[in-house]
């Protein structure tokens, strides 16, 4: 069992340089209670964007852990002044889905998050069991999860890419071959609402 906390940050535009660099000076010991599954901001899509994700074992190492960083002299790690609005998300893994590891993987990472249909989730999840695994033979995907608390019947998936091209190609060729997108009846309305984002990781950030 896994969780992850996603926090999606919207800043002032022009404060990203300084927040980056507020939050890796107070990362240094933030991490000693728990580490980053990833630290991002928004390349192309939702300007002056930050997205940090954190695992955790469960909802109780969470409240643990949030309540110990308290005690840190670096942490919150003061970058307030700079946030015009925060959304906080909290998502289970897919069995399907792999593990969010440290590592080199993009640098661009496609973020995607999509409303479900109500009552719909577990023919989509079904959908995706079936066609990830050959998807997955093109390029990997770093995590699918289901939103928990926050946002009911929502889905993000998170692809990394070495470049933008390789991202087009990619794309196109699953398509192409019918690998992908999930198949299904074609007259079943399964999805309400799609977006996407293209995000790049701070340098402290664990995944690369």
């Amino acid at each position: 069992m896994m969780i992850y906390e996603v926090r999606t940050y919207d800043l002032q535009p022009r404060s990203l340089p300084e927040v980056i660099k507020r939050f890796g000076d107070g990362y240094e010991e933030r991490k000693s209670l728990s580490k980053l599954a990833g630290f991002f901001y928004s390349e192309i899509g939702p300007l002056n964007q930050i997205v940090h994700i954190w695992p955790y074992e469960d909802a109780a190492e969470r409240d643990r852990v949030r309540k110990e960083s308290l005690g840190l002299k670096g942490w919150p790690p003061g970058i307030a002044e700079f946030i015009n609005r925060q959304t906080v998300e909290i998502y289970n893994p897919w069995p399907i889905s792999p593990k969010m590891e440290p590592g080199d993987f993009g640098p661009y990472y496609e973020f995607r998050s999509y409303l479900v249909t109500v009552g719909q989730m577990r023919e989509y999840r079904s959908r995706w069991e079936t066609a990830l695994p050959e998807r997955a033979k093109h390029s990997p995907v770093s995590v699918v999860m289901e939103c928990d608390i926050g946002t009911a019947s929502k889905v993000m998936h998170i692809w990394p890419y070495k470049t933008l091209d390789d991202r087009t190609k990619i794309r196109k060729h699953v398509e192409d071959i019918g690998v992908w997108p999930p198949k299904g009846d074609p007259t079943l309305k399964i999805l309400d609402l799609q977006e996407n984002k293209i995000m790049l990781p701070a340098n402290f950030s664990p995944m690369q």
